[in-house]
């Protein structure tokens, strides 16, 4: 086996040189796209596959568009040969015609993604691809439209049955809670002290999201505190002096920050599943928990109020609280989803507006984006399924009796 071993390994060095990389590798990049397309035998696939993501690596903003644009446009559809196989599909439809239609109308550069994503490490490369062809392409319609294969391999690649919750703690190691520190896009963390009292007491929790082929990358995050109470004020939820609960005394998960780590998976939705997940595992660890609430930021309040010619924000919190109950209920986009993404995606899990609170918020970003208020999004388990539906059928918003109250006063303010 040695003597084999050696052979294939001298075999292998004359083809592609001591670094394994194939003679065309100072090429131009179709010529390696090319060669990884016509590779045969496994070696020569492994190899032509890093160069290609090597390659990659090392370009500039405008070579990754070069690349980008060959795929779009060197290896995309062929419209005549997918007529023909719908011709011989519609003529009849066996199982070699149906084979055909499959293979015609999968442009090119979906297997050369696939073939990319044998050698080990290339997942993670790939996702920091598609980060880049989303900051890059996104005023050209083909290299959109090459963003639709990335994302349907991704959907697939990232399903969730391939996917595992981890906790994290202060045991956790240490490259795993300097990426938290990293990917924190809710209330930063300040400090590796912050951090600590996030992830260590016994009142807080973190959980995260793996994928085994990105083994050290979180996807997806979410910071728990256990409370007794809904809080109304992230400042108090996160105090240095705070009081540390014990678990016992607990009867409230606040789901407070959730953060996307990835910005090559944008689109790829985990919260949801993230959510349900900690939901169940949180009910089986402490069974006295009774309560599942987020508090949330509202992003797009303060922006939406421009629209309504206001001298200016609220100054009373009831006249604030009930400016907001109506942007939560009532602001929608074209599409008839509500204009505030964390209400879109809340809502969408089956949330329902809860409470809505004035100065939950003092911090810069806080004041800025909602002048302060937040809002809780109750997850009741025994109506998450129906209010999902309603939503999925009509954008109908669940919320409480409070809020609509809220939301009503503050239609006849404005009226």
């Amino acid at each position: 086996m040695t003597k084999l071993a050696d052979l294939l390994s001298t075999l292998f060095d004359r083809r592609y040189g001591r670094s394994g990389v194939s003679d065309v590798s100072e090429g131009p990049i179709r010529d390696l796209t090319a060669e990884l397309m016509g590779a045969k035998g496994e070696i020569t696939g492994l190899s032509v596959a890093r160069a290609v993501l090597d390659r990659y690596a090392g370009f500039s903003d405008d070579e990754k568009l070069g690349f980008f644009r060959h795929l779009a446009s060197d290896m995309t559809l062929n419209p005549d040969r997918v007529r023909a196989a719908l011709d011989t599909y519609e003529a009849g439809e066996t199982k070699e015609s149906y084979a055909a239609v499959m293979i015609a109308a999968e442009p090119g550069r979906q297997e050369l993604i696939r073939r990319l994503n044998q050698i080990p490490g290339a997942t993670g490369a790939l996702v920091k691809m598609r980060a880049d062809l989303l900051r890059l392409g996104r005023d050209e319609d083909a290299l959109m439209a090459l963003d639709l294969d990335f994302r349907h391999l991704f959907v697939s690649w990232f399903n969730r049955g391939f996917l595992v919750l981890r906790p994290i703690n202060w045991e956790s190691p240490a490259l795993i809670l300097d990426r938290i520190i990293a990917y924190e896009a809710v209330h930063a963390i300040s400090s590796w002290a912050d951090l600590r009292r996030r992830v260590e007491p016994r009142d807080r929790r973190c959980f995260a999201f793996f994928h085994p082929a990105m083994p050290d990358e979180p996807l997806i995050f979410v910071e728990v505190a256990l409370t007794r109470g809904i809080p109304g004020s992230v400042q108090t939820l996160l105090a240095e002096d705070r009081e540390v609960l014990s678990e016992e005394q607990a009867d409230t998960a606040v789901f407070y920050s959730i953060s996307n780590c990835q910005a090559g998976l944008a689109s790829i939705s985990f919260g949801n599943s993230l959510i349900k997940q900690v939901v169940a595992d949180l009910s089986i660890e402490l069974p006295d928990l009774a309560t599942f609430v987020t508090l949330s930021p509202i992003p797009g309040f303060a922006r939406w109020t421009e629209t309504l010619n206001l001298p200016g924000p609220p100054e009373e919190d009831d006249a604030l609280r009930a400016l907001a109950a109506r942007y939560l209920v009532e602001a929608k986009r074209p599409d008839g989803q509500p204009l505030d993404p964390v209400a879109r995606f809340h809502l969408g899990n089956g949330a329902s507006v809860h409470q809505i609170h004035a100065g939950a918020d003092t911090s810069p970003k806080g004041r800025a984006q909602s002048f302060g208020a937040m809002v809780n999004y109750l997850y009741d388990t025994s109506r998450v399924s129906q209010n999902h539906e309603r939503f999925a059928a009509s954008q109908d918003v669940a919320m409480s009796a409070d809020v609509r109250k809220l939301a009503s006063a503050a239609e006849k303010a404005i009226a």
